[in-house]
């Protein structure tokens, strides 16, 4: 879906503590062969709070590849696609923002900005979002609306 940038376009009523989105950053992955979900913990930047997200294999194996240092895909990976297609497009990936929780379902945007300064958003999965961000050097900011990290936090 394209739109114009809000940061916290949810069916959540925005508050003054939903404006400023809290950055955080990719703190653990956690990879098992017994589950079908991995999991990602998002930590705070500037705080202590922290909380996971469940994720696929494919999402959860590209990711720990990316963060680890020196390693370069043999041929572009799905992740990296994204990352040519908004490149060839005049649009550069700006940032993550997560920003909204519903049912136990992370909800995410990429934000974009075109060459003219136009800011798109684009709905994603968390995870595949985490991906395209950890394929930069250093990784893009990962956001998350305050009302998504008081409910995250308050279930863990």
């Amino acid at each position: 879906m394209l739109a114009a940038f809000s940061p916290f376009k949810s069916n959540h009523s925005q508050t003054a503590n939903d404006l400023m989105p809290v950055k955080m950053q990719l703190a653990r992955i956690i990879i098992s062969e017994l589950t079908e979900n991995q999991v990602i913990y998002l930590q705070e930047v500037e705080g202590d709070r922290e909380f996971p997200i469940l994720i696929g294999i494919f999402e959860a194996t590209n990711i720990d590849r990316r963060v680890k240092d020196g390693y370069v895909p043999p041929r572009p990976l799905t992740h990296d696609l994204v990352v040519t297609v908004a490149n060839a497009l005049g649009a550069k990936v700006e940032c993550v923002v997560i920003n909204e929780l519903d049912k136990s379902t992370y909800f995410a945007q990429l934000r974009l900005v075109k060459e003219d300064g136009e800011v798109i958003e684009i709905d994603s999965r968390p995870s595949d979002a985490i991906a395209v961000a950890v394929t930069f050097s250093p990784p893009l900011p990962i956001y998350v609306s305050e009302h998504v990290l008081e409910e995250a936090t308050s279930a863990t």
